[in-house]
């Protein structure tokens, strides 16, 4: 698929824009597939080194992410071995990536030990709660990681911008989020917040891939519509917050992701470089010996409980 030569040189960078997107979504399910190392052998010498450019980069990825996401893995033995408790907020504006780096935290670890929360828009009875007390619930127990898709900063972006507190609320919030992360830093909870930074050009983008995707266009919701129509009020809240809540307990960090791999790749190697931790090593696995009854027949079973085989 190439792009129209009469196409604007706007239209031409949309269409290139795309085009990464689409790659990227491909990766995503080679990622996903390639679980053996002799799988990923396969994939990084089927082509020689220097033949093609951009064949080179994605292999380079692969490898660094491989690397990488195999040092979470001893960084979660390590979290379990020394019972921390481990919160990483990951915000941005919608498309920035921030789902895309979860699922690459998360693909090689114990969901038992590592899991996303991610709380959708707070029902009646929670609008007369405490702000912070749904998110409160979630917190980790020790020897546990909770990575917080979008968190208790949607008071200060999306309510602020679409209207859905008021103008107490907001300043209440500003007042009290301080408080609220240094009394969790105090009881022992490790607490990174990411902050997903792409350009206006980058979000209408992956947008209009997401509208021409019949698998992703369930990524676009009226909200997201509507915050893209918005983006200068979002990006003087996002200011706001960042001035407000940068605090020396939980500062803080902010991941450039126009290009989706890079923003993976630095803001993985920068989460371990937050969590001091060493490899744990672990008892010899065996396998024993299977048992073995005589006396036991195994029965045969039902043709009409077994899937058809089509493919």
């Amino acid at each position: 698929m190439s792009a129209d030569r009469s196409l604007s040189p706007d239209d031409a960078d949309a269409f290139r824009r795309m085009q990464d997107d689409l790659i990227d979504s491909y990766d995503e399910e080679l990622e996903l597939e390639l679980d053996d190392r002799d799988d990923r052998d396969l994939l990084f010498d089927e082509v020689p080194q220097g033949t093609d450019p951009r064949r080179d980069a994605r292999r380079a990825y692969f490898r660094e992410l491989f690397r990488l996401q195999g040092e979470l893995v001893k960084l979660q033995d390590w979290v379990v071995h020394a019972k921390l408790k481990v919160v990483v907020i990951f915000e941005g504006r919608d498309a920035a990536g921030k789902g895309g780096v979860i699922k690459r935290i998360t693909q090689r670890l114990n969901p038992r030990i590592c899991r996303v929360a991610a709380l959708p828009a707070p029902n009646d009875r929670e609008r007369t709660q405490w702000y912070f007390q749904r998110y409160a619930t979630h917190l980790p127990a020790a020897g546990e990681i909770v990575l917080f898709d979008r968190s208790w900063y949607n008071r200060a972006g999306v309510e602020r911008v679409m209207g859905f507190c008021s103008d107490d609320e907001y300043e209440e919030f500003f007042r009290s989020v301080p408080e609220f992360e240094r009394m969790l830093v105090r009881s022992g909870i490790v607490l990174l917040k990411y902050w997903f930074s792409i350009t206006d050009e980058e979000q209408h983008a992956r947008f209009l891939g997401r509208i021409r995707d019949p698998l992703k266009q369930w990524k676009l919701s009226p909200m997201d519509l509507e915050s893209r129509r918005r983006w200068e009020a979002y990006t003087r809240a996002k200011e706001v917050m960042l001035e407000r809540t940068h605090i020396p307990e939980a500062p803080w960090w902010v991941v450039q992701a126009v290009d989706k791999k890079r923003a993976r790749l630095n803001c993985i190697a920068h989460l371990l470089d937050q969590v001091p931790y060493r490899e744990i090593e672990h008892p010899e696995v065996k396998l024993p010996p299977r048992e073995h009854d005589d006396d036991y027949q195994r029965r045969p079973t039902p043709a009409e409980l077994i899937v058809k085989e089509r493919y």
